[in-house]
């Protein structure tokens, strides 16, 4: 069996959160066209149904749209054991669900701080650890999370330090539970991009003018494609990633290296 027959998911079961638009919509995607089935999880139901109807159509593999907010936790174990049921087992996964507040450190309320940690970093606890004991009891898998460069560097001219502390916090997630688990199947990993350009991120007028100072400060002078981060991750689901556990993959076009 050749590489590319190897990197296939055929069989495979998952899920990504933040699934519905953006970096979880094209990963999901990926995944499917390399076999898997796979469940888009997203508090907009309307929008995951429908990215689960392209999804499905376009490659022919069982995809299911299921509506949870993933800082709860009863919300989260019903998502878990909803794609157990509906797919028939679950053999990665993908936390990628995560918010951005820009607002200064002296103006930032509590609230706001909590609520960017709470969605960025508590709610990544909650999916790894109740999809890695489904995975533990049964036979491993793979967790796929979503940090950021932001979690390597102070962004500027933006000011977001409780998404910059709340993505550092995810990479030593990371860290922690591929140690706890590496004997036990179950391998974590992380993913960090840089600037990427989503649909939404584009259409955004108030970022417009962010943009254009990231992509002066940027070695490639561009922003990223959401298509770009799909490797990596069908990678890191896959079973030729076996000995990749507690790893970070900065993927910022080099944005970190100054």
């Amino acid at each position: 069996m050749g590489i590319v027959e190897k990197m296939r998911l055929d069989g495979k079961k998952g899920f990504v959160t933040g699934a519905a638009r953006g970096i979880g919509k094209c990963t999901a995607t990926a995944f499917a066209e390399a076999g898997a089935d796979i469940a888009i999880v997203d508090m907009d139901i309307t929008e995951a149904e429908k990215t689960a109807k392209e999804i499905a159509e376009s490659t022919g593999r069982k995809v299911i749209a299921i509506k949870c907010d993933v800082t709860d936790e009863a919300q989260v174990q019903a998502m878990v054991d909803k794609v157990v049921a509906e797919l028939g087992g679950l053999d990665f996964c993908h936390a990628n669900a995560g918010i951005c507040i820009n607002e200064a450190a002296e103006k930032m309320t509590y609230a706001q701080w909590k609520k960017n940690i709470d969605v960025n970093l508590n709610s990544v606890f909650l999916t790894d650890t109740i999809a890695g004991k489904y995975m533990l009891e049964h036979g491993g898998g793979s967790i796929i999370n979503t940090a950021s460069m932001s979690a390597h560097i102070v962004n500027v001219p933006q000011p977001q330090c409780a998404y910059n502390a709340s993505k550092a916090g995810v990479i030593q997630l990371t860290k922690s539970l591929a140690i706890e688990w590496a004997k036990r199947g179950v391998r974590v990993n992380s993913i960090s991009p840089g600037y990427i350009g989503t649909d939404l991120t584009l259409s955004s007028e108030f970022l417009k003018p962010l943009i254009a100072k990231w992509n002066e400060l940027a070695p490639m002078g561009r922003l990223g494609k959401p298509e770009e981060l799909e490797s990596i991750c069908v990678y890191l689901a896959g079973d030729t990633s076996t000995f990749t556990t507690g790893s970070d993959f900065i993927l910022d076009g080099a944005f970190t290296c100054f």
